[in-house]
């Protein structure tokens, strides 16, 4: 086991990876396309919600008693319940194509989407729409692609828990693991995370304490608690989510990707403190594009070591934007 090439989400074939940013709105969304193999059409996936303020689009449909097997793109996007219609573009972008669900006089593009809430970090008025959606994905590549302050990720923060003012900047990131036999396993994730970002049992990204360091969320949680009356009101509960997409080339059918998806879980779990909180709406995608037989297991504990990974280089590579400090500076 070794990473990737490319030790992005790429390096599983036939998948494409697209951004549009709005860098003045601070907002922006990341289109996945899945090219599908030997004839066929998109990607087994599917999804784990665990957060409890999610924000998707077509998700019903990936549950494993769901009829239909096959998923042409998956949209990460910015800008809350208003940045799902930027999945109309990604469609709009496939029928043009003749990609979609053939049902013979036409074919159905079949697009998931999940959002993060950004915006309160540039203007609340700038969301992902339509066109955007269709610039991430004609711009999608199997190549190299930026990570940090860009797509999805460009609106995105950490460690709220003192509020917005003492928060940093979060972002996307990806990783991958190849595997003797020819698997590989790849993960892409947003980072807008309600608690911290820790590596090695150290926070790297999270609240900043009036002396300059950086706080420890579930720390902070017992005062905070208290002094603020804590309660699980809707519009506190819609400000944060962690979304991540876990890619293999394993063959896996759609009960299999699911629980790849919870599997990689555990590396939300592992990075992020606190996770799946009443306050956070994360969720994970798997998808599958089905040429190497392998164990279900297998993948979704790789899956997890990618997540963490793609969480990690997410806020590693966050710049500074709208008053949040970002790792990787201005």
């Amino acid at each position: 086991m070794r990473p990737g090439p490319l030790d992005n989400l790429c390096d599983v074939a036939g998948v494409r990876v697209g951004h549009a940013t709005d860098g003045e709105g601070l907002t922006g969304c990341t289109a996945i396309l899945f090219d599908g193999r030997e004839g066929a059409a998109g990607a087994t996936v599917g999804v784990d919600v665990r957060g409890s303020s999610p924000g998707t689009r077509e998700t019903a449909r990936l549950a494993p008693t769901a009829s239909i097997n096959e998923t042409h793109a998956v949209l990460l996007t910015g800008g809350s319940a208003f940045g799902l219609a930027a999945a109309d573009g990604v469609v709009s972008y496939l029928e043009e194509r003749g990609v979609g669900l053939d049902l013979g006089s036409v074919r159905i593009p079949l697009v998931s989407a999940a959002v993060i809430f950004d915006l309160m970090t540039g203007s609340p008025r700038a969301r992902p729409d339509a066109r955007m959606g269709y610039e991430a994905a004609r711009t999608a590549g199997s190549g190299r692609f930026l990570q940090g302050s860009v797509g999805a990720g460009t609106g995105a923060t950490v460690g709220k828990i003192l509020g917005p003012e003492r928060a940093m900047k979060g972002g996307l990131g990806s990783a991958s693991f190849v595997f003797d036999g020819g698997l590989v396993v790849a993960a892409l994730a947003v980072v807008n995370a309600f608690g911290d970002v820790h590596e090695n049992g150290r926070v790297v990204a999270g609240p900043r304490l009036e002396d300059g360091s950086l706080g420890e969320t579930l720390r902070l949680l017992p005062e905070a608690a208290s002094r603020l009356g804590w309660r699980e009101r809707g519009a506190e509960a819609a400000e944060n989510t962690t979304l991540a997409l876990v890619a293999t080339n394993a063959r896996l059918t759609k009960v299999q990707t699911t629980k790849v998806a919870q599997m990689a879980h555990d590396g939300f779990a592992r990075t992020i403190s606190p996770v799946h909180s009443t306050l956070d709406g994360d969720v994970i995608f798997a998808a599958a594009t089905g040429e190497i037989p392998t164990a279900t297991d297998l993948v979704g504990a790789w899956g997890a070591e990618a997540v963490s990974r793609a969480v990690l280089r997410a806020v590693r590579h966050a710049r500074s934007a709208g008053g949040f400090p970002g790792l990787a500076g201005d």
